[in-house]
């Protein structure tokens, strides 16, 4: 039997109308803020909610779009 490592300490998720569409998990937080930049230009339209999380600290390192 093996162990499944652990997916990323920096998890990035797409959700669109409040359900989750796409995930992604990284080890460094520079990567997943670079693909988060990514996701935006790619799926960043009304209705998306794009966040990264920092699994470790449970906190929300960024959003978009940008809560006012």
């Amino acid at each position: 039997m093996t162990s499944n490592p652990s997916p990323g300490r920096y998890h990035l998720l797409l959700a669109v109308g409040g359900r989750p569409v796409q995930h992604g998990w990284w080890d460094s937080a520079e990567t997943a803020r670079r693909k988060m930049t990514r996701w935006i230009g790619d799926w960043g339209r009304p209705g998306a909610r794009i966040t990264l999380t920092d699994q470790e600290s449970g906190e929300t390192l960024t959003a978009w779009p940008e809560e006012s």
